[in-house]
């Protein structure tokens, strides 16, 4: 080495810098691998691990075997977990078997993320129609899980079974021992998650030193943009770990953990806006690996989906944990808390991404993409008929399933399709009326609710008696199916229109205002592309039919027996929800918000707020007590009122709001079964809606517990009030008929849309207090709240008003076939009713008749009066209702209902009744057959 001048040792200084770079890069490429290499391993011990858990019992074949020869091997003694609450015992973590196919992992691998057999995809098929890749799925339940999902001999998901006997015990020991294990199973797989954020931001910073010299790997804007927010998202989760870590090593009943998932639960936004560049990340990542080789070699070994596959599986964990935490342990509302916001965070990204592997290849070469499916009710010629509707890109095509036989793939044959460039939404003001349509009379409805309820709980009891007898079960639930699929089709009652510009329109029915609103919207927003119109050849109808199986993102009719038993039921009881304000509107208007629920494979709307006139931030306030019937969704529409008359629905005779957002959640039975109020938001169209509920189950609302203070109304004896009162009929009663008269029987859903819980707990006050200004407070309230308050009136009676006492006998007497024998049993029943009871029965029985004159205009019919009023004046007190021995809610619930509301409805119907007539008539009409 000659280094004799001062530019000679500056030359050599500046060679082993240059040296000193290259081994640097290739240190730290090294290192990279190495780590990556590290993950891979112990992902791929996970991963066979969970293939193994999926198995149904040491005697038969892994899922393994049946696809390769000999499977994979497992032995040993460590317990790990993996998936939802499966443990396998393996030595040293040793997993042996067949290597996996090596897949570059910058995108996400083909994991089955649907439930139909369709087993992933190619990397054409994972394209966008602009040929970019399109956002994987989030995972919201445990079944739907890639790592916990099973397959079974039909290749339909089946759910992992622990081995026998781990779950089974109760105790609080070993409760405490599942719960250590899960979270065991967990910190390996967060500790692994930390490893593979690590080696995703290792090459950041050599790219970072490159960006500002002559030659950058990538540009400062590019890393950005590849790399955005995984630094925050490492952080979050070492500091998670490091804090949970101690927790698992010094191990007693004392240890939370709650607070930590909480907090970590709480720093979701920092994946959401993860999510939100996500798409930009992989477009640019692809355009750098094609523009610099240097790039592309290290691109292979990217981990960047590892984020979205996280939350997932955070959130299955969380379910586990709480099956494994006492209530009253500390860590419950927390868990409950984390578990809620992670729901509700997947639900609104699973909103904004495609959640499917939804392109298909035409003939001539063009892609074409689903945005969205469902099963929808068309009527076709004055009849209702089941449709598959597949929303694509550039058309709507509506399908029905074909007959196949048995062993053969279902197929659809397409009725009809529209391109969107000629699709109009047509409105009832465009036409003069709707055409005929064929309906059900409301009590066939409400009589197939009661039988499926009936038949569910049939069906529970059938399987607790004889385990063995599964005919009788399958065929009960082809009874219920049959009930259901009828229901489903007769139920929905809003038109929705579809207008072919050159061809003729269709006309569906739809449950929600919800629903319409968002086939509207997607349509809506397809047609600002510039769509050019199509006409599909034979072949091209063909192809594009037979995709929509393999596409489709609904697969089964939204009925219970298409449900697994594991699936939630749903509650029943009664969901208390306060509305508390809305803020995100630009400009002011008159606002309200409207509450509805999922009933039996439809949502029914069953709560409004008051409007708040001329404002950006309505403060309503309002609380609302809405029955579940084995719900399990609690959607909220905010919508503008209206005032103006040129915009009335010909129809109906009501004017068309514009709905300005939407939105929904899920109603967990673990989040929602406390005594405490759950704050939460709905977040819709830059419209923030703030609101609260608390859930009481069913056997707890049903309850008549009659008042401490005698000296009011509620929950005091009828024959005390009007013997204080000096009244026949009580005051409560007279003044809450008499408002509704003037002001309520022109209100659509009277009686059956839900008053604001305050104003009805003040009028219930005010009442029992006796107080000087009720009709000063009954004129100024709401007239849901005034319906509200008598109905509550009715249900606080310490006994029915029908009484406990004849209650069997109103039964029996309903079910008399002979029209003459019913008649004479049914006048003698009222007739051995108390004076008080029988006068305040006689003046109710005519008010709802004279509301029911009505029912064009308040669509409050007979039938609709008797089943809300049925179950609250004959339902049995505590004591009646234990004797029945009833341990299931839904079965309380199908107890007699329909029986109380034929009890009602027969006097409903019934020519006047005259107290005077009843009670000097021994046999009140003729006996004649």
């Amino acid at each position: 080495m000659n280094l004799n001048s001062v530019e000679d040792i500056e030359a050599e200084l500046e060679k082993c810098k240059a040296n000193l770079k290259v081994l640097q890069q290739a240190l730290s490429e090294e290192k990279f691998k190495v780590i990556y290499l590290q993950t891979t391993i112990a992902q791929k011990k996970t991963y066979d691990i969970e293939r193994w858990c999926n198995k149904a019992d040491s005697n038969q074949d892994s899922p393994c075997d049946s696809e390769s020869k000999g499977g994979d091997v497992l032995r040993g003694t460590q317990i790990l977990k993996c998936g939802t609450s499966c443990f396998l015992t393996v030595e040293d973590g040793e997993v042996f078997g067949k290597p996996l196919s090596y897949t570059p992992l910058f995108f996400p691998p083909d994991f089955n993320y649907n439930t139909d057999g369709y087993e992933g995809d190619t990397a054409e098929d994972r394209k966008s129609q602009d040929g970019s890749e399109t956002m994987p799925f989030i995972d919201e339940s445990p079944t739907m899980s890639p790592h916990l999902c099973a397959r079974g001999q039909d290749g339909e998901a089946v759910s992992p079974t622990p081995p026998e006997g781990l779950l089974s015990g109760g105790d609080t020991e070993k409760g405490l021992e599942m719960k250590k294990l899960v979270l065991s199973g967990f910190l390996a797989s967060e500790e692994i998650y930390i490893n593979q954020l690590e080696a995703l931001l290792l090459p950041v910073k050599p790219f970072k030193a490159t960006a500002t010299t002559s030659k950058p790997v990538l540009t400062m804007e590019q890393i950005e943009t590849i790399f955005f927010m995984i630094q925050d998202i490492f952080v979050i989760h070492k500091e998670f770990y490091d804090a949970i870590s101690p927790n698992i090593q010094q191990w007693d009943e004392k240890v939370t953990v709650g607070h930590l998932f909480q907090k970590l639960a709480s720093q979701l936004g920092v994946y959401k806006a993860f999510v939100d560049n996500y798409k930009v990340a992989v477009e640019t990542a692809e355009k750098c690996s094609l523009a610099n080789s240097q790039f592309q070699k290290i691109s292979e070994v990217t981990l960047l989906y590892k984020p979205i596959d996280r939350v997932t599986r955070s959130t299955l964990v969380l379910h586990d944990l709480l099956k494994h935490t006492p209530k009253d342990h500390p860590d419950f509302p927390l868990l409950q808390d984390a578990l809620r916001i992670s729901q509700n965070f997947l639900s609104s990204i699973n909103e904004e991404i495609d959640p499917r592997r939804t392109a298909v290849t035409t003939p001539k070469g063009e892609v074409r993409q689903l945005v969205k499916d469902g099963f929808l009710v068309e009527v076709s010629e004055g009849t209702r008929k089941l449709r598959h509707v597949f929303l694509f890109t550039d058309l709507l095509l509506c399908a029905k399933m074909k007959k196949t036989a048995v062993g053969r793939h279902q197929q659809y044959e397409c009725k009809w399709y529209i391109p969107l460039a000629d699709l109009s939404f047509q409105t009832l003001d465009d036409s003069d009326s709707l055409p005929h349509i064929q309906t059900l009379p409301e009590h066939e409805i409400e009589e197939m609710k009661i039988k499926i309820s009936s038949i569910k709980s049939e069906i529970q009891k059938e399987k607790k008696a004889q385990k063995s007898q599964s005919r009788n079960v399958d065929r009960l639930r082809k009874k219920m199916n049959e009930q259901e699929s009828c229901l489903l089709l007769h139920s929905p009652t809003i038109p929705f229109r579809i207008h072919n510009k050159h061809g003729k329109s269709y006309l569906f029915l739809l449950s929600s205002d919800y629903e319409r609103s968002e086939w509207r919207e997607s349509i809506q927003k397809l047609q600002k592309k510039d769509l050019q119109a199509c006409v599909l050849s034979s072949v091209e109808l063909q192809v594009l039919t037979g995709s929509c199986f393999k596409l489709r993102t609904v697969h089964n009719i939204p009925v219970t027996s298409n449900k697994d038993d594991e699936e939630s039921p749903g509650l029943y009881g009664f969901l208390h929800v306060i509305v508390h304000k809305a803020t995100g509107f630009k400009e002011s208007a008159n606002l309200y918000c409207t509450l509805e629920v999922d009933s039996f494979g439809y949502f029914v709307s069953k709560a409004i707020t008051r409007v708040f006139r001329d404002t950006t931030e309505p403060q309503w306030n309002e609380e609302f007590e809405i029955e579940l019937e084995g719900s399990q969704c609690l959607r909220i529409l905010c919508y503008e009122k209206c005032y103006d008359k040129s915009k009335l629905n010909k129809d109906d005779n009501e004017i068309v709001d514009k709905i300005m957002g939407k939105g929904q959640v899920q109603l967990d039975p673990q989040t929602v079964q406390s005594k405490n109020w759950h704050m939460d938001v709905i977040e819709m169209n830059g419209i923030k809606v703030e609101f609260s509920m608390k859930f009481t189950s069913r056997d707890l609302s049903l309850k008549r517990t009659p008042s401490k203070k005698q000296s009011g109304v509620f929950g005091v004896k009828i024959s005390v009030v009007t013997k204080r009162e000096r009244s026949k009929v009580p005051y409560i009663v007279r003044q809450c008929i008499e408002e509704v008269e003037k002001r309520g029987i022109d209100e659509v859903g009277i009686y059956r849309i839900s008053g604001v819980a305050t104003d009805i707990q003040a009028l219930k006050a005010a009442f029992d207090a006796n107080t000087k200004d009720i009709l000063m407070m009954l004129s100024d309230m709401d007239i849901n709240a005034i319906a509200g308050t008598l109905k509550l009136y009715f249900r606080e009676l310490p006994e029915p008003l029908l009484t406990d006492r004849l209650y069997p006998a109103f039964m029996e007497g309903i079910a008399l076939s002979d029209p003459a024998a019913k008649e004479n049993c049914m006048m003698h029943l009222l007739r051995s009713l108390p004076d008080p009871n029988l006068i305040t029965f006689l003046t109710l029985l005519e008010h709802l008749k004279r509301v029911a004159e009505k029912e064009p205009v308040n669509k409050m019919s007979l039938h609709n009066l008797a089943t809300v009023f049925g179950p609250t004046l004959l339902r049995p007190s505590e004591s009646e209702i234990s004797k029945a021995h009833i341990t299931l809610a839904s079965d309380i619930w199908s107890h007699d209902v329909m029986a109380q509301v034929q009890v009602l409805l027969y006097y409903l119907q019934h020519p006047p009744i005259s107290f005077a007539e009843l009670k000097k008539n021994t046999l009140y009409f003729s006996t004649d057959v």
